[in-house]
């Protein structure tokens, strides 16, 4: 399985909602028009991790997502997720594909071409570069420029996400990149209507692609 015409990619942020609340804010991404959901937790245990992926997956498989598991290899391949995304302090690109096999996905955190280009060449399936804006999560970021995020498009050959504060009001930004797709955290997350951001993300985020 590999990533194709997927433009909106949700990435997880549990931050101040109970565990039915994230479940249902998934849940209802997914009805509105997310392409791709990414786990990601920071601070849960292997446990707690693992049981929590499997109500995730059980959602995205409801509605054939892909589901991607941050950073954590075994809690992908526990649950049989679609793949796992890698950051540059986690296992290596080369060493996950070693594990995982051909037929898994493979993302990877980029926020250079040396980056990028490395990520590739090691077997990553997509790119995700930012962060674009600043964010609201307490994922440590690093600021890219829209002209990096260009360099990196039109240096490799795999689909290039943008990250990074990215909403339906600002997502225009990126447009200049030609991008793969978005993804965003708290614009949906965080969102008091869910569905509504969705549906205004997924049109704004096709606009500017």
């Amino acid at each position: 399985m590999k990533i194709q015409k997927r433009p909106l990619y949700l990435v997880t942020d549990r931050t101040n909602l109970t565990d039915n609340q994230f479940l249902t804010t998934i849940e209802q991404a997914c009805k509105s028009g997310v392409d791709l959901v990414q786990l990601r937790e920071k601070q849960l245990s292997g446990r707690e991790y693992y049981e929590l992926a499997q109500a995730v997956k059980q959602i995205t498989d409801r509605y054939q997502l892909p589901l991607i598991i941050d950073d954590r290899l075994d809690i992908a391949q526990a649950i049989n997720a679609a793949g796992v995304h890698l950051g540059q302090s986690d296992l290596p690109v080369k060493a996950a594909r070693q594990i995982l096999g051909a037929d898994k996905i493979i993302g990877a955190t980029t926020k250079t071409l040396p980056q990028a280009l490395e990520a590739e060449k090691e077997g990553a399936d997509y790119l995700g570069v930012g962060a674009i804006f600043p964010t609201q999560t307490h994922v440590k970021t690093v600021h890219t420029s829209v002209a990096t995020l260009s360099q990196i498009r039109q240096n490799v050959s795999i689909p290039v996400y943008a990250i990074g504060g990215l909403k339906a009001h600002n997502v225009a930004a990126v447009k200049p990149a030609h991008v793969a797709g978005v993804a965003v955290v708290s614009a949906i997350m965080q969102a008091a209507d869910p569905i509504k951001a969705t549906q205004e993300l997924r049109q704004a985020v096709l606009a500017a692609l």
